[in-house]
């Protein structure tokens, strides 16, 4: 009798360079989870389609990198947002651009298409919301209240609301019809990245930075569930089609969670990084991930993944006992969403209009269409997807085949289980004596793989090492065999090296946590007292890792300490504004974000109060409390001062470092 195959659960599907420079943006097709549109630095829209290696089309008329990008609920349309503030509508169909949308004054952050009409949401670094009818190329209107970057904007089901989430660590919600906020949902403690709405009754997830998933009741505006623990900043976060659970794309792992009460149902580890959105098609979940101009596919079987139920079959963090679900899991346990009918109701696509109707008429939207290209890549798969063919459904079709599964490895599977668990995200490749030669990487155009000048957070390859180096070289079969010496020669290469610097760091984190804990001041240890003061202990700490004189190990303290914001002082930014120069001039990508986030938490809190003191006049008498407190805020400006420089001349950079730097350049204006 034949041994059944074992498959495997979840497998990369896919790696492509998606364009010449860095990728800064991806979104998935909804409908069919085969439709892959990226943006990126080089000003370009690239269509792809899951699982093929070459670009369908490019789309060209940005002149700024591409900061986000949607696609239609029928995948039609698209639409793309760039850092000049700009949005741009192409019809994939007729392969030309539809509209040009001007308003913004900042990097668009944020879109999505209304799930009937023709109406796109735009959500920008300058803190406005528009709501755009493509149509007439108008702004329908303008909806103010967030302090910060709008991040993610969602219609519900119905198309009559609209919700927003931004860095103001804030979600709100917007009623279309009558043009004013309907609520706002604080309870975050960092930045909002993502809100998806439940696809049948009145409930909103939200994906904070402070590692947190919250669960909202939108009848009566109050938090349902929250579940912590996040092993990292939640940036994706997708329903199941009928609504019976969550999916959250974590660092490195999927997470299946239930909110009433909360539980994780399930965790499959998937080695996607850092996933940056998900769909759903055929009881396949798919993922995608982008590091530098590099885009990589991931699937999960979710015929094999625990949706519902109590128990979890393998949690990585959380070995709480699951709670029972409801007694009657299939009864909605709130309103449902009335969807509007679609034979009256519906605005008229445009896709149906006359050519003269979709034509802009003015000499504008006449040089946009010059400047703006649909250049077609490959016109077997643009047939294929873009032209209808009678009755015949369009491809990707919502019905088509599930990707096969690998069959799963069980000597890769044990070498898996066999590596430990790793530092400073170092990881050791382990060596197949056997099989040497390493699959290929799919490209739709040839790329020289030069170094970048900035390491980025998210990588392959320890810091300081190659991991060529412990690998056997590859030789051509006339060569003799790789013996076992040879083997663990090259495996032990630098394994010295790597445990002095890890044992180094581990000394000096020892250290650091002794001082957090103890409270060594100066060298005297704090009596004990039932409430000591976090933030005296916080600033002992940052002395003492400044002291070390250790980047990595100011970096490791101050993600910590930007977590509460309580913990900051006057006293602490005079110590940590020096060291934040050092970090914004870092090669490290973590380091200079790390940065970012003290320098823009300092500006927060602290800005107007030392602008203030040194603004207001002379006080009467001796105040030594105001001496001391004035003397750090001219010791603060003067640090601030000299970062301006340096976050100015950085703000012209293009991507993501430079959106941020633009946002701390604004934020830094009153120091001028």
């Amino acid at each position: 009798m034949a041994t059944p195959v074992v498959t495997k659960t979840a497998w990369k599907l896919q790696e492509i360079v998606a364009h010449a420079s860095n990728v800064s943006s991806l979104v998935l097709g909804k409908a069919s989870g085969r439709l892959l549109a990226t943006g990126g630095d080089d000003c370009r829209v690239n269509l792809w389609s899951i699982n093929k290696p070459n670009c369908i089309m490019s789309l060209t008329g940005h002149t700024s990198p591409v900061e986000s990008v949607r696609l239609n609920t029928p995948e039609e349309l698209i639409v793309a947002g760039s850092q000049s503030g700009s949005i741009r509508v192409w019809d994939l169909e007729a392969a030309k651009i539809l509209r040009t949308l001007m308003g913004h004054k900042a990097n668009i952050c944020s879109l999505d298409f209304h799930p009937y009409g023709e109406f796109v949401a735009s959500g920008s670094q300058d803190t406005n919301i528009k709501l755009w009818d493509i149509r007439r190329k108008g702004c329908v209107f303008r909806y103010r209240g967030h302090s910060q970057a709008v991040r993610c904007l969602r219609f519900s089901p119905d198309g009559k609301w609209l919700a927003s989430a931004a860095d103001d660590h804030t979600v709100k919600l917007w009623d279309l019809t009558a043009g004013k906020m309907m609520s706002e949902f604080p309870g975050h403690t960092g930045p909002v990245n993502v809100v998806e709405f439940h696809p049948n009754e009145y409930l909103l997830a939200s994906g904070s930075s402070d590692r947190t998933i919250r669960f909202w009741d939108l009848e009566k505006f109050q938090v349902v569930s929250c579940i912590e623990g996040e092993p990292g900043p939640v940036r994706s976060v997708l329903f199941n089609p009928d609504g019976c659970c969550l999916y959250s794309g974590c660092q490195d792992s999927l997470r299946v969670y239930g909110w009433e009460p909360e539980r994780c149902f399930d965790v499959v580890l998937v080695n996607w990084g850092k996933v940056a959105d998900l769909a759903i098609c055929n009881d396949q979940l798919i993922g995608v991930a982008f590091s530098q101009s590099n885009v990589s596919s991931y699937v999960v079987d979710l015929t094999r993944v625990t949706r519902t139920g109590t128990v979890a079959r393998d949690p990585v963090q959380d070995h709480r006992p699951l709670a029972q679900p409801p007694p009657n899991p299939s009864a909605p346990l709130r309103r449902i969403y009335e969807r509007p009918s679609t034979t009256c109701s519906k605005p008229q696509r445009v896709k149906q209009n006359s050519e003269s109707e979709r034509r802009s008429p003015s000499s504008e939207d006449d040089r946009d269409e010059r400047e703006s290209r649909a250049e077609i890549q490959n016109a077997e798969d643009y047939n294929e997807i873009f032209q209808p063919k009678n009755s015949i459904s369009r491809t990707p079709p919502r019905r088509s085949e599930p990707f096969p599964a690998p069959p799963e490895d069980d000597a890769a599977t044990a070498k898996e289980a066999a590596k430990p668990s790793s530092a400073m995200d170092v990881q050791f490749p382990v060596p197949n004596l056997e099989v040497l030669p390493r699959p290929p990487v799919v490209a739709s155009t040839p790329a020289p793989k030069a170094e970048p000048a900035i390491i980025p957070a998210t990588r392959n390859e320890p810091i300081g090492l190659k991991a060529s180096d412990f690998l056997p070289a590859v030789k051509i079969p006339q060569q003799a065999e790789l013996v076992d010496e040879d083997a663990m020669s090259q495996i032990r290469k630098g394994h010295d090296t790597m445990c002095v610097v890890l044992t180094s760091r581990h000394k000096n984190l020892d250290t650091v946590r002794a001082v957090w804990t103890t409270g060594d001041i100066k060298g005297h240890t704090v009596p004990h007292c039932p409430s000591p003061d976090g933030a005296l202990f916080a600033q002992t700490s940052v002395d003492s890792a400044v002291a070390i004189n250790d980047l990595s190990v100011v970096v490791d303290l101050l993600n910590i300490v930007n977590q509460k914001a309580s913990l900051w002082k006057l006293d602490l930014c005079t110590t940590v504004l020096p060291q934040i120069e050092k970090l914004l001039q870092s090669k490290y990508e973590s380091y200079v974000q790390t940065g970012c986030t003290s320098l823009k938490l300092i500006l927060q809190r602290f800005l107007p109060l030392i602008t203030d003191m040194l603004a207001a006049p002379p006080s009467v008498g001796v105040d030594i409390s105001r001496e001391e407190r004035l003397h750090k805020c001219r010791l603060c400006y003067k640090q601030l001062k000299s970062i301006s420089g340096l976050v100015k001349s950085k703000s012209g950079l293009s991507g993501r470092h430079g959106s941020t730097f633009r946002e701390l350049h604004l934020l830094m204006a009153s120091l001028d």
